[in-house]
This record gives structure tokens, C-alpha cells and sequence, in this order.
């Protein structure tokens, strides 16, 4: 199955493509070029563009005094609600500091304290302080901003910019040699076109678009785990969308993306409250308004069901020196009439991260050969049920350096392209709301089987809405349709609540349900599905 798209017009090499310009996809290509490989690095808008620059609170690691990776992993696994891989963790946990030592030194300035050391907070799950930060809540836009340095940098790195990647090249022998792309541009790489490579790694980022409202930037449209979906990979535990907690409300007619209220700020003193003024997370669990992102989205979502309100308050006003913490977060809230120094911020959840994703092994390798895939385009199993926050950032450091090495050992000769013929198929971009509409209704923060079989079938019409004009609207909107679709049928399919999935009418967790949702897509369209038991 492919996307419908016109005949590829130019032809590019490398030894390999990486597809995304965040944090995996910067990390996998310059760790690439250590060992002497050409990169050809694909962005689908400017190379500075996508989530990594919009992360605010940090990267978590085992960095601070009396702080272990044990402890770290500990915390990790509470919030995975059972389902993280024991492995995962270990690789995320063990080596992480280094990684984060590695990312210093190539440049990255993270914020001290008063004696010169690195300054390390706290966020929800965490027991212990342990997230680096930059620029107070801009800690993205500085990893970015040093991983392109370097990037910039090295010569034997190839950027195209505004590059789509549409589907997999793939020889007779079914391993990966390549990509379609269409480039905006001018010149000789113009349109559709064809970039080969003796390996793919796929770091293309979230799929938050799938949702009306959500905290990614407009380029998350989920099109790396569509591409692995239409190349035959497997994907597992895409039900499990994490809704960060503390999105700013402005106006539920409003969609796209929404202004981050990072999980730090609670971390430095706010706390949440209703409408009464009451704090509700109180006795809901442990660390009350720390409580890991799952719990704390699902007491606002009921907390503004029972009063009948779209969103619940950050009050903020005991934050010290709350400009100067937190300059990104205070500048968009001036931006938008609140001044959150005498005033609470108005606060929902919208959806943020996918802790599944294309599924991987521990060298980010998929189910495909020569196709790996790396941060939250790819599934681990080491965010489980539910992501630990500033994991994130982590896991793209850590495993975009193991996947350069598994590359680098077992790179393949270059394949040629099957001229085999495929199925083709395309949405009318028209779609997309309706789509996300339904999503956000009956596949949101919480769900039951009838929300979710309103919304399949909804997908199922939508999918009568066929396009013969290809163009990048339409493939973003087929690709959101497929991931939908996963997201709809694996939550329909879990049974339970767990982690950052709530069922309504299945609300606690069944030790029968301790295993994987894995999915497929065959040529002909089909869905397929199997369990894959969890450390086994």
C-alpha cells in the first residue's frame, strides 16, 4: 500500500536517509558521521522546525547528588503502569547521563545554580530532582540549537528542507533501500523525487494533529508511522496518548496547536485548583499535584465534567520570580491577558506524546530490514502506558545513538528499488476536522466502546473521501487517517484502564491485559493484530 503520487522526476544517494530534524534525528546523523557515513537528513519544513524546540521542561537523568539510574528507573516504571520492557528502561536509564554528558559537549548550556553546578528540578513522577533545564523553559530550542550547530557543521551531512517523505522504497527481497520524497523547492529537486540509501531511520516525531487540540506544532501529523504502516512494519501501544495535563485554555472552538504550561512550573510551587478554589489533587494521590501526567489529565478532565467547566486553574501566584523561571511560558501568557504572577492560568489537557509508536527492537531496529526508526516515532517499550515526563528528549539521545551503531556494524549493500506495483490511496484533505473532531470526542482522555465505535465509524466514512489530486494536504490527512484508525482500534481493543488509557466503562486495570496491542497494515489494506506478552 502506498500513497497516490507522481513519478519520482530526480534521484539522490546516501549511504543513509534520516528522516526528522529533532533531537533522534540530529543525534542518529551526527553520530553517524563518526563512523565515516554519508547522511542525507530529510526535514519536512525548515530544519529548525518540529517538537524538540518546544519542549520546556528538560531531560530527565541520574545526574544530581545521591540520585542512581535505579532510582530513576524506579519512577520510570511506576508511570508506565506495567507495561514498560524491563530492557528499555535499563538502556534509557543506564546510559542517559552519558548521553546527556556527550550533548554538553558538543555545546549544549544548561542552567546552574549559584554554585556553578548544574541546576536540576522536578517534575510529575519524579521523586527526585533530576531535570536539567535551559533558558528556564526552553530547554528544546537549546538542545536544537546545538545538535544543528553541529549538524551545520559537517559536510558529509546533506539537509533538504520542506521534504515530505511519502513511502518506502523497498527491493525484491523486501529489505529497505530508500524513500519517495516531495521537495518544495526549486530547482533540480523539485517534487517528487527518489533518495536511496543502504538504510532509512525514520525520527519524524508525534502524531499530535491527529487530535483538534493538542500541544504539537502543525508538521505533527504522524507521517513516519504512517510510512512504516503503509511499508508493512508493525506498530504497537498506540492507544496509550499521553494528554499533558496543563495545556492553556483560550477557546474550545480554537484547534491546532496550544500554549505548553510545563509540568515544571507545578514542580517550582503552583498548584491546581477548580472552580471552587479547592485543591483537588490533594487526595488523589501521593504526590498530589506532582502525580504522574495520567492521573493528574484524568482529576482535571473530571474535576471539569462535574462543574460543568472547559478547564480547571494553575494558580501560579506563589511561583517565585515566575518571569525569570519560566520567560517562554510568561511571555505566552501576557500574549494571551494573563498576568501569571497576580492571576491563575486556565488550564485542560490536550493531547502531547505518543508513547507507542513504530516498534522497534533495542537497537531501533523495525520489523522491516534496513528500516529503523528512533524517538516518538518509535516504540521502545520504555515509556509503557504512560511517558515519565522529560523522558523524551532522552530516549532520542540514548537511542539515536544506538541506532547509529547498529547501522554503522551491519550497513547492507545498496539495494535497488522493486519495480513491483502496489495499491494506492489518498484522502481529500477536506476531512480533517471532522477527523480530529472525532478523535478528540470519542478517542480522547476518556473513552468507552461506544465513544470509540461512533468514532470508527466516522473513520470508516471518511474513508469513501478519496483525492486523486496528490499534494501535501492530502498526504498529511491520509496519514492522520491511518494513525486514527490504530489509535481507535487498539483503545477499543484494551479492555481497561491503564496508564494514560481510561475506558469509562473498564476503569480499572486487569493483570489479564499486561501485554502489547501490536498492529499491521497489509498491501491490500487490512488491519491485522496480535498480543505480545510484556518481559517474556
Amino acid at each position: 500500500m502506498k500513497l497516490l503520487a507522481g513519478k519520482p522526476g530526480w534521484t539522490v544517494e546516501a549511504d543513509v536517509i534520516v528522516i526528522g530534524s529533532g533531537v533522534a534525528g540530529l543525534t542518529t546523523a551526527l553520530n553517524l558521521r563518526s563512523s565515516d557515513l554519508s547522511v542525507l537528513l530529510v526535514t519536512k519544513a525548515r530544519i529548525d522546525e518540529g517538537s524538540t524546540k518546544w519542549a520546556q521542561g528538560g531531560i530527565a537523568a541520574a545526574l544530581g547528588p545521591g540520585d542512581t539510574p535505579d532510582q530513576h528507573k524506579k519512577d520510570t516504571l511506576i508511570a508506565g503502569a506495567g507495561l514498560c520492557d524491563n530492557e528499555a528502561v535499563n538502556v534509557l536509564v543506564t546510559e542517559g547521563p552519558e548521553a546527556v554528558r556527550k550533548l554538553i559537549a558538543r555545546g549544549a548550556v544548561f542552567d546552574k545554580s549559584e554554585s556553578g553546578e548544574i541546576s536540576l528540578t522536578r517534575e510529575g513522577g519524579h521523586l527526585r530532582n533530576r531535570i536539567l533545564h535551559a533558558g528556564g523553559d526552553a530547554t528544546g530550542a537549546e538542545v536544537s540549537r546545538a545538535l544543528l550547530a553541529a549538524v551545520n557543521n559537517d559536510s558529509g551531512i546533506e539537509v533538504i528542507e520542506n521534504a515530505l517523505a511519502i513511502d518506502v522504497l523497498k527491493s525484491d527481497s523486501g529489505a529497505v533501500c530508500g524513500v519517495t520524497l516531495h521537495v518544495i523547492g526549486a530547482g533540480s529537486r523539485d517534487g517528487v523525487g527518489r533518495a536511496l540509501a543502504r538504510a532509512v531511520v525514520i525520527a519524524t516525531g508525534g502524531l499530535g494533529q491527529v487530535y483538534a487540540q493538542t500541544t504539537n506544532p502543525s508538521v505533527s501529523t504522524g507521517d513516519g508511522v504512517a510510512l512504516a504502516l503503509r511499508a508493512g512494519a508493525e506498530i504497537s501501544d498506540v492507544e496509550f496518548i499521553q494528554f499533558h495535563p496543563t495545556v492553556l485554555w483560550r477557546d474550545d472552538s480554537l484547534s491546532g496547536q496550544q500554549p505548553l504550561i510545563s509540568e515544571a512550573v507545578r514542580g517550582e510551587g503552583a498548584v491546581l485548583v477548580n472552580d471552587k478554589g479547592v485543591r483537588f489533587m490533594i487526595d488523589k494521590h501521593p504526590q498530589g499535584d506532582l502525580a504522574p501526567r495520567d492521573i493528574v489529565a484524568i482529576e482535571i478532565f473530571k474535576q471539569m465534567k462535574e462543574t460543568n467547566s472547559p478547564h480547571v486553574w494553575l494558580d501560579t501566584t506563589k511561583v517565585k520570580d515566575f518571569a525569570e523561571r519560566f520567560p517562554t511560558i510568561f511571555a505566552s501568557c501576557i500574549e494571551n491577558g494573563i498576568d501569571p504572577r497576580k492571576q491563575m492560568i486556565p488550564v485542560s489537557p490536550a493531547s502531547h506524546y505518543s508513547s507507542g509508536g513504530v516498534k522497534v527492537d533495542l537497537a531501533g531496529r523495525t520489523s522491516i530490514p534496513g528500516l529503523y526508526a528512533c524517538g516518538e516515532t518509535a516504540c521502545t517499550g520504555a515509556h509503557g502506558a504512560n511517558r515519565l515526563a522529560s523522558n523524551s528528549l532522552l530516549e532520542g539521545l540514548v537511542f539515536g545513538t544506538r541506532i547509529s551503531a547498529d547501522i554503522a556494524a551491519n550497513i547492507p549493500i545498496q539495494g535497488s528499488p522493486s519495480e513491483k506495483s502496489s495499491p494506492e490511496f489518498l484522502l481529500d484533505p477536506a476531512i480533517k476536522m471532522t477527523l480530529q473532531l472525532a478523535m478528540s470526542q470519542g478517542a480522547g482522555v476518556m473513552r468507552s466502546a461506544q465513544s470509540l465505535s461512533e468514532t470508527l465509524i466516522t473513520l470508516q466514512q471518511l474513508a469513501s473521501h478519496t483525492s486523486n489530486k496528490p499534494c501535501i494536504e492530502a498526504w498529511e490527512v491520509s496519514n492522520l487517517y491511518l494513525l486514527a484508525t490504530a489509535i481507535a482500534r487498539a483503545a477499543l481493543e484494551r479492555q481497561e484502564t491503564r496508564g494514560s488509557h481510561w475506558r469509562s466503562d473498564f476503569p480499572e486495570s486487569n493483570n489479564n491485559w499486561v501485554k502489547r496491542i501490536v498492529q499491521s497494515y497489509d498491501s491490500n489494506g487490512n488491519w491485522l493484530s496480535k498480543f505480545t506478552e510484556v518481559n517474556k
